[in-house]
C-alpha cells in the first residue's frame, strides 16, 4: 500500500486535499483526522506538519509526499521532487533597510534572519558569502528593527509588509517555490498512478475545451489558432461548407483565442471546463 504524506495545515493543505479528491482519492472529512486509508486505491494518507514531510519521505518512512519546494530544500532531505503541482507559489527575496544594501556581497559578515535557515545558508554558501543565519519561526521582518539581524530572507508577494517595516528587497530572487510531489530515494512502492492522476488534475486546471463551427475554407487558419495538444478534432457538419472543431487551449488564453476565431469567421464558439485529463 502506497504511503503518502499530506500537509495537515497551512497554505498547501486545502489545495492538496482538494487536488487528491479531484484525482479520485478518499480524503479526510475532519481536520482532526491524521490518517486515512483508501482501500479502493490501495493508498493511505498521513496528515503531517508541512515542515516534517520531506524528512519522513527522505528517510523512507513514507513513500511519497506533497510539500513546498522551499520546505524540501530547507530540510536537506534525500527526497526527490518528481512533479511540480503548480499551486502554492511563493517568491523568496532578501531585504534590508532602505538604502542599506545594493548587492548580495554586502551580506558578507552580516546577520540574516529567516524561517528557512538551511535554505538561506546553502544559497549564500554557493555565492561564497559568509553570513550569520538567525533562525526565526515567522514575522522575520521585525527582526531588523529589533536589532536581531541586519537583513532578512523571506517570502515576498506585494512587498507591503516589508515596506511597512522600513525594508526593501535587493539582489536576485532567492527561490521561486511551489508545491511538489516528492518521493523517497529508491522508492519500493510504485507511485506512477498517483503521479498520473495528479498531473491529470494539473492539466484539467490549466486547459479548457473549445468547440466552434468554422467555414471549411478557413479550417487551416483556425487550426493554427487552436492547434490543441497533438491536433484539433475536425468533424463534418450537415452543411458541407462548414466543419466543427474541438481542441484544448490554455485557460488563460481562451478569451484571446475566442476573439481571434470570431474575427476569422468561426461561430457558435463554446468553452467547457475539464474535470480530469490524461495527456
Amino acid at each position: 500500500m502506497l504511503k503518502v504524506a499530506i500537509p495537515n495545515k497551512g497554505i498547501l493543505s486545502d489545495t492538496a486535499i482538494l487536488m487528491l479528491k479531484e484525482a479520485g482519492y478518499s480524503v479526510r472529512r475532519d481536520a482532526k483526522d491524521l490518517h486515512v486509508i483508501d482501500s479502493a486505491n490501495d493508498i493511505e494518507f498521513f496528515y503531517l506538519r508541512p515542515r516534517d514531510i520531506a524528512t519522513y519521505v527522505g528517510a523512507g518512512s513514507l513513500d511519497v509526499g506533497i510539500t513546498g519546494k522551499d520546505l524540501l530544500l530547507d530540510s536537506r532531505s534525500a527526497a526527490e521532487s518528481v512533479a511540480d503541482l503548480e499551486f502554492g507559489g511563493s517568491t523568496f527575496r532578501f531585504a534590508g533597510p532602505i538604502g542599506a544594501f545594493s548587492s548580495m556581497q554586502q551580506l558578507d559578515g552580516k546577520s540574516v534572519a529567516t524561517a528557512y535557515p538551511r535554505l538561506v545558508d546553502d544559497y549564500l554558501s554557493r555565492l561564497g558569502i559568509k553570513a550569520k543565519i538567525v533562525a526565526l519561526d515567522g514575522a522575520v521582518e521585525v527582526s531588523v528593527r529589533l536589532g536581531v539581524a541586519d537583513a532578512v530572507a523571506d517570502v515576498v508577494s506585494t512587498g507591503n509588509t516589508l515596506r511597512q517595516a522600513g525594508l526593501e528587497t535587493f539582489g536576485d530572487v532567492l527561490l521561486v517555490s511551489s508545491a511538489q510531489l516528492i518521493v523517497a530515494p529508491g522508492a519500493k512502492v510504485s507511485y506512477e498512478n498517483l503521479l498520473r492522476r495528479l498531473q491529470g488534475v494539473v492539466v484539467a486546471r490549466s486547459y479548457v475545451i473549445i468547440d466552434y463551427d468554422c467555414p471549411a475554407s478557413l479550417v487551416e487558419a483556425a487550426s493554427a489558432i487552436t492547434p490543441g495538444i497533438e491536433s484539433p478534432t475536425i468533424s463534418p457538419l450537415r452543411d458541407p461548407e462548414w466543419v466543427a472543431v474541438r481542441a484544448l487551449v490554455k485557460a488563460d488564453e481562451v478569451n484571446q483565442k475566442m476573439d481571434e476565431l470570431y474575427l476569422l469567421g468561426a461561430r457558435a464558439i463554446l468553452v467547457s471546463a475539464l474535470h480530469a485529463a490524461r495527456i
